[in-house]
């Protein structure tokens, strides 16, 4: 269909929701093309890090109601099991550093999105809205009664999922929820300048922090020190770690592989 873009450079993937005329919202084939494109980015070694947005203007109005109604909901199957979880939170499951550059409203399916993410940068333009109780629904992905508390305090978070209000920048901003705003022009420069910057540390340190982070959501802090031993004596015995060793007695940028 074309309406999900993918393209690396300098070891920086951008995905490019890519349906302006609808405020990108998600029809059901295009949300299984946004699977298989973030899927792809996943194991795209030339991928340090993933940005993920909009065409300007907008992010992701949701799910596209009229093409969700051409089945009827008690017929309406789901897009996979619970064990699925490439389906439900592609961009979670992404060993990368990933960056959302959101200009324009992300509702519904596109707030979830947005909560997947790692690091989200808005504009003026951004706005946000976990509306699924006006739809008869609950939160489509899971992440806004899993990941939202987590991001934003469990409060704030049943406050937006029970009222399915709107927020804007500078209220997400307030609420820790975007870590920046930026004027329009200026976003997707800056999601580069903070992708470079993730970019040139190491991949093999940064897959190893972004698992620690989120499975210690959750964990005890045995299994997480566990985990953590265990992470640390990869690093250890890694080509990154030497090098960032060599690099800095030789006083030289590093040059990592992921290895």
């Amino acid at each position: 269909m074309g309406h999900i873009q993918y393209a690396v450079d300098d070891g920086i993937a951008t995905i490019t929701i890519d349906r302006a005329e609808k405020k990108n919202a998600m029809t059901y084939a295009m949300l299984g093309e946004f699977i298989e494109t973030v899927g792809h980015a996943a194991g795209d070694t030339a991928a340090r890090v993933i940005v993920l947005t909009g065409r300007p203007g907008a992010f992701c109005a949701g799910t596209d109601l009229a093409d969700l109604a051409t089945i009827p909901g008690a017929e309406r199957g789901l897009r996979g099991t619970a064990e699925e979880q490439h389906k439900w939170w592609p961009l979670l499951q992404c060993p990368q550093p990933i960056i959302c550059a959101i200009d324009g409203p992300a509702v519904g399916m596109g707030a979830e999105f947005t909560s997947q993410c790692d690091i989200r940068l808005g504009t003026p333009n951004a706005r946000f809205a976990w509306n699924f109780v006006h739809r008869g629904l609950v939160p489509d992905t899971g992440a806004g009664t899993w990941l939202l508390p987590r991001l934003i305090g469990l409060q704030n978070a049943l406050r937006l999922l029970y009222t399915g209000d709107f927020i804007s920048a500078d209220q997400a901003l307030a609420l820790g929820y975007l870590a920046e705003i930026v004027p329009s022009p200026d976003l997707l420069d800056r999601a580069y300048t903070l992708a470079a910057a993730i970019a040139a540390g190491s991949p093999h340190s940064q897959r190893l922090i972004k698992s620690l982070v989120y499975e210690g959501l959750t964990s005890s802090v045995e299994a997480h020190m566990q985990r953590h031993t265990d992470a640390m004596s990869a690093c250890f015995k890694s080509d990154d770690h030497r090098e960032g060793v060599a690099s800095f007695l030789e006083r030289r940028p590093a040059t990592f592989t992921g290895r």
